[in-house]
């Protein structure tokens, strides 16, 4: 596994070039290799890549639809289309990911700018019954000023989806 930084989400349009670099190194160092990465809001440049260099990637258009499923995700939209989505790795790094990178700890009045046609927060929980990460979800909803919701996926999706993507490379 050679990942690439986590950041490159708050810049989706960076994602498609970092993975043709690493990729490019791996194929001359390995015979195979898949991406981890949903499209991620690529908008369909990391499928460019991915045909380019002959790649699979992860199914879906971001992470959440490989732990709550796609049709699922898509009826929490639907029912409500202010929804700003948690997962686990989202909830632990809230203040690294989102509160520095958007700068609301030096202008905390940007958050009604940032966020003011939100309504709920999902956290979609890989380890729902974590006292901790339950703690730092709540936490992360109310520095958003939005009601939480706890939705329980665990990882089993994520875990089929890999295991998917895995055989078709050894297989």
């Amino acid at each position: 596994m050679h990942p690439l930084p986590p950041l490159l989400h708050n810049q989706p349009h960076e994602i498609a070039g970092a993975v043709r670099e690493l990729a490019g190194e791996l194929l001359a160092a390995y015979g195979s290799v898949a991406v981890g990465y949903a499209d991620c809001g690529t908008y369909g440049a990391l499928d460019a890549v991915c045909d380019e260099l002959g790649l699979r990637r992860l199914p879906g258009l971001h992470c959440y639809d490989l732990f709550a499923g796609e049709s699922r995700l898509a009826a929490f939209l639907d029912e409500q289309p202010g929804t700003y989505l948690l997962t686990d790795f989202l909830v632990r790094s809230f203040d690294r990911t989102v509160v520095r990178e958007l700068g609301l700890d030096r202008y905390p009045e940007l958050r009604e700018d940032y966020f003011r046609h939100y309504s709920r927060a999902i956290w979609l929980a890989q380890e729902p019954d974590d006292p901790d990460l339950r703690s730092r979800a709540e936490a992360a909803a109310e520095k958003l000023g939005l009601p939480l919701t706890v939705i329980p996926t665990g990882d089993a999706k994520l875990e089929q989806a890999l295991a998917e993507l895995l055989a078709d490379l050894v297989g």
